[in-house]
């Protein structure tokens, strides 16, 4: 019986897209699929009483630049040449999760994803910024109207919001977050236990 796997993600979080760019390989090795679940990361920071490791990184000698080592080995080791952290860091993702709560309703989640994704992470755009986010939306075949009209709806910020406050009473403190048949994995850094507990 195949295993139930989660990814809950927020576009704000480098590490979701360095997560995003290796889950192919472990779905095609195990043959079982990642479900993609939208959650507000900065939410996820407020039920918790977490912060985003910048800030908690502040004023400790050594840590914030040994997570960047990590972040530039991990994207050595998985070749993701593209990746470049977003100048416009931290950028306030309410609008472009609420555009995939939309498109995971309208049933295109996937190329959502594969559009803001490289918006973020490797061309490095304002996802804030509502022209910004359209035409991204609209260069990778996305109705950018369309989702920023939907973002508006009470039934896509509803779901966000129940997205997080279930990631959170589930465990979750930050982003990304995975769990295999319910078990809670966090951070990239994890992904090897992911597949082992999906192969076991």
């Amino acid at each position: 019986m195949s295993k139930k796997v989660e990814f809950h993600f927020d576009f704000g979080s480098p590490n979701a897209y360095l997560a995003h760019k290796v889950v192919p390989e472990i779905e095609a090795r195990t043959g079982v699929k990642f479900r993609y679940v939208p959650v507000l990361l900065g939410g996820i920071f407020k039920a918790t009483n977490n912060v985003s490791p910048v800030i908690a990184n502040q004023g400790i000698r050594n840590k914030g630049e040994y997570q960047f080592l990590e972040i530039e080995r991990f994207v050595k080791k998985h070749g993701l040449t593209k990746f470049k952290f977003n100048s416009h860091f931290p950028v306030n993702t309410l609008q472009i999760m609420r555009g995939a709560v939309a498109a995971e309703i309208d049933g295109n989640l996937d190329a959502y994803i594969e559009a803001v994704m490289p918006a973020m992470w490797e061309q490095s755009l304002k996802m804030d910024d509502p022209d910004v986010i359209k035409s991204a939306l609209d260069q990778g075949g996305i109705d950018g109207a369309h989702i920023l009209a939907r973002i508006q709806d009470a039934d896509v910020k509803a779901k966000l919001v129940a997205n997080t406050e279930d990631s959170v009473n589930r465990g979750a403190f930050g982003i990304p977050t995975f769990f295999v048949d319910g078990d809670i994995y966090f951070g990239k850094d994890r992904l090897r236990d992911v597949e082992e507990a999906i192969s076991e």
